[in-house]
């Protein structure tokens, strides 16, 4: 069926413009002038998407975009701004606008917006949410049950119909790539790419090139011409962590590609529009960097028009165990091994450990316990918990978890490899034996076997 577009504009050569595009595009078109007109339009017509100029004779764009948003959510509605006002732009985007277009309109940008938010409606429409009904089968890779996580999913949802950037904040270990990464999954744009950066992760003198490409001969090395981030992002979503560790220079250039979604290749002439949504995230809080003058204000409004915060593990209750046997069955799997289970006492441990480090701690800390464990169960020992307090251990009822005896190896060894493959050569692969030299149990030993691949050698 012909998907149709709603065009609200008070002047009559825009109106047709637009109108002209869309039905070149083979999609069905009706037009308004006024708030009232296109209000009645929207019962009348029932369009799969509204276009809406911001300054109507009888009011605002607003009014189109809080209308929808309380009557027709499900519709998506662009806002086509004057030259320059951004901010009206980003007010319209936290008011619940899907995306903005800047005058004088840009047809190919329109286009690239039209199409996206279509594949929003027509999934909507035909019953393929792209929200939560996707994970019906319980296999979201968001795991957990607590209410902080259920928010967190349904909030995820939401924001996946928009193209507003949102600002993923939360401490270290909590996720918030894998959160950017739903976002992405559940919205118009999962066809296209998903490009995670580290901005922590880039040296400053090839920051630029990076995110925006250079041409063959621009600085000495580009011996080719190669795309950036943003270019490999284009119809996709990219997704800036870390995003404080920009340096200020960085940052200007930034903000000039998010508002005018074009962006010019080191060495370039010509800018190249891209069709991107920005997601960022960092662990430091934003406001006390711009208060510090280490983050740009202007910046950080653009970037923070949602702001989505991560749980930490430690709100999350029972999570923790549901995420520990997630963990353990991956490390079984892995590793090609039987799995390990956590004792009554490990239980106790984790459930009143506090997680600095979050989730990605949680996984640490199992995989570790999984070669160190002895026998059938992990037990408290093995989890090598460095700050377990009085009262953890209370719960626990067991004598005071010791250090690590010396009769078992330094993990921490960077050339354990090496260590283990010189004692089975010796051992003439004799495992038992191996083990026995290096002060492990056989189980420890078989885990790292395992784990370096060590069994694949001839």
């Amino acid at each position: 069926m012909t998907q149709r577009v709603l065009v609200i504009d008070d002047e009559p050569d825009i109106r047709e413009l637009l109108e002209l595009t869309l039905l070149r595009m083979g999609l069905e078109t009706a037009t308004a002038g006024t708030v009232k007109e296109g209000l009645l339009e929207i019962q009348n017509f029932h369009p799969d998407l509204c276009l809406t100029d911001m300054k109507l004779p009888d009011g605002t764009g607003f009014d189109i975009v809080r209308y929808i948003q309380r009557e027709h959510s499900h519709v998506p509605v662009a806002v086509i701004t004057a030259f320059g006002s951004m901010d009206a732009a980003v007010e319209a985007l936290k008011a619940g606008a899907y995306d903005f277009v800047s005058k004088p309109v840009d047809l190919a940008k329109l286009r690239d917006l039209v199409q996206t938010a279509l594949k929003l409606s027509q999934g909507t429409s035909s019953g393929a949410s792209s929200g939560s009904s996707e994970y019906d089968d319980g296999s979201n890779p968001i795991i957990g049950e607590s209410p902080a996580i259920e928010l967190l999913k349904k909030t995820i949802t939401k924001l996946a119909r928009s193209q507003a950037p949102v600002f993923i904040h939360g401490a270290s270990g909590t996720g918030k790539e894998l959160v950017a990464k739903q976002i992405h999954l559940q919205g118009p744009r999962s066809s296209g790419a998903f490009v995670p950066v580290n901005c922590g992760a880039i040296p400053e003198s090839l920051m630029e090139s990076e995110f925006f490409g250079h041409k063959k001969g621009s600085f000495t090395g580009a011996i080719e011409d190669k795309a950036g981030l943003f270019q490999a992002a284009h119809h996709g979503t990219l997704f800036l962590d870390e995003v404080a560790d920009l340096p200020l220079s960085m940052q200007v250039k930034l903000l000039r590609a998010i508002q005018e979604k074009a962006v010019k290749s080191v060495g370039g002439v010509e800018e190249v529009s891209i069709d991107t949504r920005i997601l960022s995230a960092t662990h430091k809080n934003l406001e006390e960097e711009v208060e510090k003058g280490h983050f740009r204000q202007d910046l950080y409004y653009r970037l923070n028009v949602i702001k989505l915060d991560v749980p930490s593990l430690e709100e999350r209750g029972n999570d923790i165990l549901l995420l520990a046997e997630h963990f353990l069955n991956l490390i079984a799997e892995r590793w090609q091994l039987p799995k390990a289970a956590l004792s009554n006492e490990a239980i106790k441990v984790l459930a009143n450990y506090p997680f600095p480090g979050n989730v990605r701690e949680l996984e640490n800390i199992l995989e570790r316990a999984c070669t160190l464990s002895d026998g059938e169960f992990i037990e408290p020992d093995d989890l090598q918990l460095s700050s377990i307090t009085t009262d953890v251990r209370s719960v626990v009822k067991k004598e005071p978890i010791l250090e690590q005896s010396l009769e078992k190896p330094d993990f921490s060894s960077g050339n354990e490899k090496e260590q283990i493959l010189h004692a089975l050569n010796q051992t003439r692969w004799n495992r038992t034996a191996a083990a026995k030299t290096l002060g492990m149990t056989f189980r420890q030993l078989r885990y790292r076997i395992k784990k370096y691949d060590l069994d694949q050698l001839p």
